[in-house]
């Protein structure tokens, strides 16, 4: 540091500074990019498990509770609207492509309403989730209340 007539003047940065702020610049960039690149893909799986979850979730509390809740499934709208335990809610999902059951097939438009009885549900389903090239399904067992994740790539 110098010191004038007027006061203390900096001349600038040093060489040292700009390459200490590179070095952390370059370090940051390294731990947050890779994180943004599989962004689709950690939706699609975080929609996959929020859906077991809930079919999980309905299928327990109306064998435990002995009541009947249901839940709808709006493809138009892309919107599934829950009647459970805790009310009635509705949850926005973007990748649901459709449902598959045993006694009707794959179904990818308009509503499908299930049943969650105290003896469980009547059929197994899956729920078919696409993002891209990605894909995964999410199965329900009628008789064990089981749920699976199965991921596909196309």
């Amino acid at each position: 540091m110098r010191i004038s007539r007027t006061g203390i003047c900096k001349s600038g940065f040093t060489l040292l500074e700009l390459i200490v702020v590179l070095f952390i610049v370059s370090i940051v960039m390294a731990i947050v990019v890779p994180s943004f690149s599989g962004f689709g893909e950690n939706k699609l799986k975080s929609e996959a498990r929020e859906i077991a979850s809930i079919l999980r979730y309905m299928y327990d509390s109306a064998v435990s509770r002995k009541e009947t809740f249901l839940i709808n499934f709006n493809f138009n709208e892309d919107i599934v609207y829950l009647n459970g335990p805790d009310g009635e809610r509705t949850r926005r999902f973007d990748n649901i492509t459709g449902v598959t059951t045993q006694s009707r097939g794959m179904i990818s438009s308009g509503e499908l309403i299930f049943f969650f009885e105290p003896l469980g549900i009547r059929e197994n389903l899956s729920v078919h989730l696409n993002r891209g090239d990605k894909e995964m399904t999410v199965t329900l067992n009628h008789l064990s209340g089981r749920v699976k994740i199965i991921q596909k790539s196309k």
